[in-house]
């Protein structure tokens, strides 16, 4: 029976199944994502430090909110690893091209995700390497959010049907996944004590809408 604190360790620890399929570079892995999570705090002590609107009780639970995410998407790209077809995220689009919600999406991962797995394998690795290091840091988090929005929903539909003898997956759980992606990104989550805030108050093309930057306020 999983035990959440030392499911939890197990994690920080590299010790999950996962972690221990990749032997010796699962240690990479793990200095990645402490070192994800230290420049997520230090841009919190950063913008605490630099601004007094910064201090807020509800920018600190946005924050949290926000890195407890993107810690969900590290976790996530484990199961891309090693690349091939002994990973989970191969087992799991077979299943979605069994189980999807329409037969034209089943098709499409039938016949191109499937076939062509040593390309969509790292492909997916690296949208969600992308989607942790954003979201961690607060870094163009709008982008971000509306990406993990967009992921939720596929995922929606790849799994929402579900035949006999099939792992039991509850859609809701999806849909959830994507709107909170979504209320990250309108919220502009990033600007809650991560690089968001730091870009908007530090880099005057960005302050500025009229100088040549300006495209970058839709970012953060």
């Amino acid at each position: 029976m999983s035990n959440l604190l030392h499911d939890l360790v197990a994690f920080l620890t590299g010790e999950t199944a996962d972690y221990t399929a990749l032997g010796a570079a699962r240690y990479v892995v793990i200095l990645a994502f402490y070192a994800l999570v230290v420049c997520s705090v230090l841009l919190l002590a950063i913008n605490l430090r630099q601004e007094r609107a910064q201090r807020s009780g509800a920018l600190l639970w946005l924050w949290i909110v926000r890195v407890l995410v993107g810690c969900m998407w590290f976790q996530a790209l484990l199961g891309t690893l090693p690349f091939g077809t002994g990973n989970s995220l191969y087992a799991w689009t077979q299943q979605a091209g069994g189980r999807a919600a329409f037969p034209r999406v089943g098709q499409f991962i039938n016949d191109t995700l499937l076939t062509h797995f040593t390309v969509f394998d790292p492909v997916v690795f690296l949208v969600e390497f992308v989607l942790a290091a954003a979201l961690i840091l607060g870094l163009f988090v709008r982008l971000a959010g509306l990406c993990t929005f967009l992921a939720g929903a596929l995922l929606f539909l790849g799994v929402y049907g579900q035949r006999p003898g099939d792992p039991a997956v509850w859609p809701w759980g999806f849909v959830f996944l994507a709107l909170l992606g979504g209320s990250l990104a309108v919220s502009g989550a990033g600007r809650a004590l991560g690089a968001d805030a730091w870009i908007r108050r530090n880099v005057a093309s960005v302050r500025d809408r009229r100088a040549a930057g300006w495209p970058l306020r839709l970012l953060t």
